[in-house]
């Protein structure tokens, strides 16, 4: 062929000359838009983008996503929020998603005692409700306090070590005891940032809520959404429009519409987001399915982390998953049941899970199953919530109760509540903090047994399951079995490896864990 300009004028430039560059201040919505153009336009980014306005990506995902269900164009619109003043049950709620970025105040590294609590609608028994708060959080203050001396009597400061680090070190290591006191109304903050898609799920989980305060979360969720979203420069631009409108009017005003403008982060996404029909009618007959094949039996004794398998088959597995998250059983006793019935029966269980699916809904998250590792995992809350954050798994979680009881805080090698002489008084607090949460479930208040789990205190054990493969067990066991991690989830990871090394002795070399029965050295973090 030829080299002639016509003929090279009618064949693409075949030259190597990739082109990567960073986006900055384009509206999530609009990145979005201008994204997806790329199935359907053969212009760059930078052309979608300063040819797109907001009415323009507004109509086309009204097409696209709601009309056709396009929901993978939401993955390209990502979006930060702060949620502050929140209670750390709320916040349990809102992190739920699988697919999920953000960060939440430690109870590690800060002092929660000035924090406040949430305190639910109670009427006559808000009295009652905020004593009980106080004692919880006047014992967490105190135990805080008196293990922080404990730690400095036991353990010297190195000579090389400046005061502020010594004391903050070992204050972290004393949180770590006291923070099982927090009641789960304890007020927290975080930031997230997510993809709209999540977003919308995530909102419409929050309204299905059977607590106020989350479904008052998911409405202030789509609101800060869909309203003007705060501006960090808004202050300065004002000024420097107001500076520039003094030296050309007209100037000024073309500053003040492009720099002054408000932005909406995702309006058109979640603005018909609404609690799934789909999950609220699935939940009620889960509910009332488990409630029917358990028929009032005793919870059996389970090892704090119980590797389970799948060789009864996926549709056994799934019938189990589907019941576990609504009653308070260990996974191995209720597969055990569900095992037992007649095939009908068990695949009656699993048509309730897609039996009220939408066209547009996916399946509920006890599907997902085929991971290869199931553990069931009995463990304080507190230290639940550090295990909450691993994402590449599948996560199915019991309601809080009080029926499993509560953790001692131990650390190997670190002062005990006895040493310290503080274990009565910890376990008349703990105790108290129960029967103040049994005395309001049993009250006949409106939504009672909701408002009164947020009395339940860290230490207050919980049943989940973690469904994952074998490199996200693997990585699980190494990095929360390290020593610089919290005695609690230590344990549990130490639990899983041995669980895997167990049933799997040829594996077992590959996992670099920690034994968290040897002493460490408290000040290294």
């Amino acid at each position: 062929m030829s080299d002639t300009p016509e003929s090279r004028a009618a064949y693409p430039d075949n030259t190597n000359t990739t082109e990567v560059y960073a986006i900055h201040g384009a509206d999530p919505e609009v990145l979005a838009y201008a994204m997806a153009k790329y199935s359907r336009s053969s212009l760059s980014m930078k052309e979608s983008l300063q040819e797109i306005s907001s009415q323009r990506a507004e109509q086309f995902l009204n097409t696209f996503y709601f009309a056709y269900g396009h929901r993978s164009i939401a993955d390209l619109a990502h979006v930060a929020f702060a949620i502050e003043r929140l209670s750390l049950l709320a916040a349990i709620a809102l992190v739920d998603e699988q697919r999920w970025d953000g960060q939440e105040r430690s109870t590690r590294y800060q002092d929660f005692k000035k924090s406040g609590w949430y305190t639910p609608a109670l009427g006559e028994k808000t009295a009652e409700y905020t004593e009980a708060a106080e004692k919880l959080f006047i014992a967490y203050d105190r135990i805080g306090k008196e293990m922080l001396e404990a730690l400095k009597g036991a353990i010297p400061q190195p000579t090389e070590m400046k005061d502020e680090a010594y004391v903050r070190t070992l204050k972290a290591r004393a949180f770590d005891v006291a923070r099982y006191l927090l009641p789960l109304a304890t007020n927290t903050s975080l930031g997230q940032i997510v993809n709209a898609r999540t977003l919308e799920g995530q909102i419409a989980r929050l309204l299905g809520s059977e607590f106020a305060e989350i479904r008052d979360l998911g409405e202030k969720l789509r609101a800060a959404a869909s309203g003007p979203a705060w501006n960090l420069y808004a202050d300065e631009a004002r000024v420097l429009c107001q500076e520039i409108g003094s030296v050309d009017g007209l100037c000024g005003d073309r500053a003040t519409a492009l720099l002054g403008r408000e932005v909406r982060v995702s309006p058109t996404l979640v603005k018909y987001t609404q609690p799934s029909a789909y999950e609220a009618a699935t939940k009620k007959e889960l509910q009332a399915a488990t409630v029917e094949l358990m028929k009032g039996k005793a919870i059996e004794p389970a090892p704090v982390v119980d590797l389970v398998d799948d060789a009864q088959g996926l549709e056994v597995e799934l019938a189990t998953s589907l019941l576990y998250p609504h009653c308070h059983y260990s996974y191995r006793q209720l597969r055990e049941t569900v095992s037992g019935l007649p095939v009908a029966e068990r695949d009656a269980i699993v048509a309730l899970g897609a039996k009220h699916r939408g066209r547009h809904d996916e399946l509920v998250r006890s599907f997902s199953s085929g991971h290869g590792f199931g553990f069931d995992i009995l463990m304080d809350i507190g230290g639940f919530r550090d295990m909450h954050r691993h994402r590449k798994c599948i996560q199915l979680i019991q309601a809080f109760t009080d029926v499993h009881g509560y953790d001692v805080p131990e650390c190997p090698g670190q002062p005990t509540l006895a040493d310290a002489g503080l274990e009565a008084e910890y376990k008349a607090a703990m105790d108290a903090g129960f029967a103040a949460y049994r005395a309001l479930k049993a009250s006949g208040l409106p939504e009672a047994e909701q408002s009164a789990q947020y009395l339940l205190p860290l230490g207050t054990r919980v049943r989940s399951l973690f469904k994952m493969d074998f490199a996200e067990a693997l990585y699980i066991s190494e990095l929360r079995s390290g020593v610089a991690g919290h005695f609690s989830y230590r344990r549990v990871a130490w639990e899983m490896y041995q669980a895997v090394a167990k049933r799997h002795p040829s594996l077992a070399g590959y996992f670099r864990v920690a034994p968290i029965d040897e002493p460490i050295d408290l000040l290294k973090r």
